[in-house]
């Protein structure tokens, strides 16, 4: 999806009839979120935050790419892991992840596209907001949500895990079959180039 995308048009990807509240245990919070088949034999695990200029560039303009030619293909299964950089992110990230799964995507999506508009608000939090209503997220499970401080550091947890594990100390980063680390915003060729090892 372009930049050029409209809020209502993200309101369709959410239909009403599929309104749920927010799963804020932990056990959810955690799953693993991915798209593709789950035996593709190339496992990426992305490393990323929902703040991150460099993020945002690569799921708005390198991504629909991989998701057509990689993860549509069933070469590729794509995995997202939050490794929020600043209180607004990790955040962010909660909101998504707090979503039913089948959501959860979706709200990446919008929360990219648009994150100039939300990062920069005057109150970024009531952006948030704005953008969790079109999942079906109410007043009271938002701020919930956003006191939970047992989640928010389970998403922290998670964020140190990828760095103690794995080394991460930029977004976006990423873990290819838990034998290579490809680190930074790259281009669909560059990623590509990057992927030639693994018979892509």
């Amino acid at each position: 999806m372009g930049a050029s995308m409209t809020f209502a048009s993200f309101a369709l990807m959410f239909p009403a009839s599929s309104f749920a509240t927010t799963n804020q245990s932990l056990d959810h919070i955690s799953k693993p979120r991915f798209l593709g088949e789950p035996d593709a034999p190339i496992h990426i695990v992305e490393y990323f935050s929902m703040t991150c200029g460099h993020c945002g560039d690569f799921h708005n303009n390198t991504f629909p790419n991989v998701k057509s030619k990689m993860i549509d293909t069933g070469k590729v299964k794509f995995e997202l892991s939050p490794f929020p950089l600043d209180g607004l992110a990790l955040r962010a990230h909660a909101l998504a992840r707090a979503l039913p799964e089948n959501k959860y995507f979706g709200m990446i999506t919008l929360l990219m596209n648009k994150q100039n508009e939300w990062m920069r608000a005057d109150d970024p939090l009531k952006t948030l907001y704005r953008f969790g209503q079109l999942a079906g997220v109410s007043a009271d499970d938002f701020n919930g949500l956003m006191q939970n401080r047992s989640l928010l550091e389970k998403i922290v947890e998670m964020r140190e895990l990828g760095s103690t594990k794995w080394q991460i100390n930029a977004t976006p980063s990423f873990v290819v079959n838990n034998k290579k680390v490809i680190s930074g915003n790259k281009t669909f060729d560059e990623f590509s180039a990057e992927l030639a090892e693994f018979g892509i």
